[in-house]
């Protein structure tokens, strides 16, 4: 009978039978659930990929002027490239005109960028009078002021908090420059 060689392991009609050992398997529900847990962050880890937000510096709003100094917003475009919305936590920049260092900002403020999308950001600055003789000048010359950022930004993203450098550079026509 052809079911019996094959019961017995030894040679059926096609080749030789060979028996496979059955291992016992943890079939209970948290067994099963850390498996699938383990396989989803796996999964979801492999699938979210984080890219910086991108900050361009758009305009300078004089705000307030006295006799030590004075204070001033930088308004950034701010655009997250990301699939999913970001946090900052904190935010520091520093600010370079002409060459001349002219002013930090702090913000510890959560803010929100949104997932794929553009949006204002105004950053709060104070000064003192050092800074402003090399700014003046070139604006009087070359009606535009040359400006340099740095600083960095702590955001909370699904993949854990990420510390992002901020850098930019150029020059800001005198129409960008509002009271």
């Amino acid at each position: 009978m052809v079911g019996e060689s094959k019961a017995r392991g030894g040679n059926g009609e096609r080749g030789p039978v060979i028996r496979l050992h059955k291992f016992p398997i943890p079939h209970s529900p948290i067994f099963m659930a850390i498996g699938v847990a383990v396989a989803a962050c796996a999964t979801i880890r492999s699938a979210i990929h984080f890219d910086p937000p991108e900050f361009q510096l758009q305009e300078i709003h004089i705000t307030g002027l006295g006799l030590t100094g004075g204070t001033f917003d930088l308004v950034f475009d701010v655009y997250n490239p990301n699939d999913y919305a970001l946090k900052s936590t904190r935010l520091e920049v520093g600010l370079d005109l002409e060459g001349t260092h002219f002013g930090d900002a702090l913000i510890d403020r959560p803010l929100e960028y949104q997932a794929k999308a553009h949006g204002p950001l105004t950053v709060p600055v104070r000064f003192d009078w050092a800074g402003v003789g090399a700014g003046a000048e070139a604006l009087l010359e070359r009606q535009a002021v040359r400006y340099g950022y740095t600083g960095s930004v702590m955001l909370d993203t699904p993949l854990g908090d990420k510390k992002v450098g901020l850098h930019g550079s150029g020059d800001l026509p005198l129409s960008k420059l509002r009271p």
